[in-house]
């Protein structure tokens, strides 16, 4: 599915003066830090919008992609019918959904209508059973009654505190809710926010906390947040002034939901450390809050768990 995504966005700029689309993502670079909550769409003009598909559309897609394989991994029975993409814009998340599961019906909620027209024309052919329908998104939003599951990304920081909220409360309808957030402090202000409102809700957590009780990080502090692996095409590279073939896409999640399930005893929050003869792991779990384990090769199969293990992974991994 990433090497279908990034096909259909080959070719997204030309014809596009490069001033202008270094304008729209200097723009949008500014918006995307979160520093400007508003109640008006941020992509405006066929511009702006693929200058964001291009900039953001790789990035947004790993950590959707995988927020929703560790939520998966809690559910491995369970799949979605319906999905419902709040803010989805050009539809990152809705391929993000294709890339995991299955049969489902996508539908993306968007304000600009230039977004769910460029995110029509990527996605057509490839994702079929998706619709592309203009919402305001905020206050007075509603999700279809008996939705699966609902994903909202890197849409809460663009948001009124009123919207973020009324947009949250709407998601918890679903059976399934998964939200994403950039990897700063801030998004992770926001994410947490919202885990309590999933949580008022009566949803359960299981990705990536192993708990449902208080957020064992202090804030101002340390963040929780996590990493994904973003390859680099020679259009990414020419949007972002870049010369690495990939990029670190750091984010911040929740995943819950009403369903069964068991969240992991653990989660990995930080890069383990490679040590001679050992691994650190600090973790976040359910009985201590955060710890750091120290798994050496006395551990046996343990400690080759541990040297194959990355950020962000459940602990055990088996």
């Amino acid at each position: 599915m990433h090497d279908e995504l990034r096909a259909a966005l080959a070719g997204l700029l030309d014809g596009l003066p490069p001033k202008q689309a270094a304008q729209a993502v200097d723009r949008l670079i500014a918006n995307y830090r979160g520093r400007t909550p508003t109640d008006a769409p941020v992509l405006r003009d066929r511009a702006d919008v693929a200058a964001y598909a291009a900039y953001r559309m790789p990035a947004t897609f790993a950590a959707v992609r995988a927020a929703l394989t560790a939520f998966a991994d809690r559910v491995p029975d369970w799949s979605p019918a319906t999905h419902v993409d709040i803010g989805g814009g050009t539809g990152a998340a809705t391929w993000a959904a294709a890339a995991t599961w299955d049969g489902h019906r996508s539908t993306v909620l968007d304000w600009a209508q230039p977004a769910l027209d460029l995110g029509r024309e990527l996605a057509d052919g490839v994702l079929p059973e998706t619709r592309w329908q203009r919402q305001v998104i905020g206050e007075g939003l509603t999700v279809p009654a008996g939705t699966d599951l609902v994903t909202v990304s890197y849409v809460l920081g663009e948001l009124t505190e009123a919207a973020r909220r009324a947009v949250v409360d709407a998601a918890a309808a679903a059976q399934a809710v998964v939200l994403i957030e950039p990897g700063t402090p801030d998004g992770y202000l926001r994410i947490r926010e919202a885990r309590d409102r999933l949580i008022g809700a009566g949803l359960r957590i299981v990705a990536p906390c192993p708990h449902g009780g208080a957020c064992p990080i202090v804030p101002g502090e340390d963040w929780c947040h996590l990493s994904a692996r973003v390859s680099r095409s020679s259009l990414h590279r020419q949007v972002k002034g870049g010369s690495l073939p990939y990029e670190d896409e750091k984010f911040s999640y929740v995943a819950a939901t009403a369903l069964p399930a068991t969240p992991a005893p653990a989660r990995i929050v930080r890069k383990p450390q490679l040590r001679k003869g050992q691994v650190l792991l600090d973790l976040c779990t359910a009985e201590e809050g955060l710890r750091r384990d120290t798994v050496t090769k006395r551990h046996g199969d343990r400690y080759r768990e541990a040297r194959d293990a990355s950020w962000g992974d459940a602990w055990p991994r088996s």
